[in-house]
Parts: structure tokens; sequence; C-alpha cells
């Protein structure tokens, strides 16, 4: 295996800040020969090229991403980065307004299904910190 990138440094930095280095450390425990590339272009290109860009919050950033992936249906994309909200500092109601959008110009039904996602994940989160604090 090569010498990681620097993209590659940047991307696996900002991969931990915002996902938590639990999550990161999990993706990468499970990464094997077949998906080891994918793991490598997520971290380049996502992590090192886009989120680590300083043009716009990470704030904002987790906003764009839920709404995002909630038009498109990835929900299991939309629980992950809504508990990175706890680390980007996307409150509860930005991810509402994100979603509110979401209805509007990619459709009640995506918005509605990622308003669930989102209150289960809430409710997760908030279950966990009562067991943790």
């Amino acid at each position: 295996m090569s010498e990681p990138t620097e993209r590659y440094k940047t991307g696996m930095e900002t991969r931990r800040t915002v996902l938590g280095a639990s999550y990161v450390d999990a993706a990468v425990a499970s990464t094997t020969a077949f998906n080891a590339d994918f793991q490598t272009l997520i971290t380049e290109s996502a992590w090192g090229s886009v989120w680590s860009r300083d043009t716009i919050s990470r704030r904002e950033r987790s906003m764009l991403t839920i709404a995002l992936l909630a038009a498109l249906g990835h929900h299991d994309e939309v629980a992950m980065h809504i508990r990175a909200t706890r680390n980007t500092g996307a409150s509860m109601d930005d991810i509402k307004e994100a979603l509110l959008h979401v209805a509007i110009y990619a459709g009640v039904p995506a918005a509605n299904h990622a308003f669930k996602i989102a209150a289960k994940t809430y409710a997760e989160m908030d279950a966990e910190a009562k067991t943790t604090g």
C-alpha cells in the first residue's frame, strides 16, 4: 500500500471530526481488499476535497448533505449525518428547515420519511446521552 496523500490525511481528519472517531474507526476496521479503493475515494473526495473546504461552514454542509440524502432516499446516510450534527453545529431546527425544503423541491414522501428517520435518530441520541451523561 502506498503512502497516504495529503488529501487523504486531510480527509481522514475531517471525516473523524464530523462523523466521530468511533464511526470512522469502525469503517476503517471493516475495510477489505475489495472496498479499500472506495474508502480511499470517499476519504479523499468527499472529506478531503469537499467537506474540508472553508467556503461554507460545516453546519451549512451538514444541512445541505442531509437535504440531498433525504431527497435521494439514502436513508441510512440521513441517520448517519443526523448523528454528525453533534459535531457540525447544525441544530434540530436547522435540519427541520432543510427537510421542509426537501418537501417542496423533492417531494413530500421523501421529506416525510426523512422526518421519521430524523425523529428516531434524535430520540436515540437523547437516550444515548442519558445513559452516558
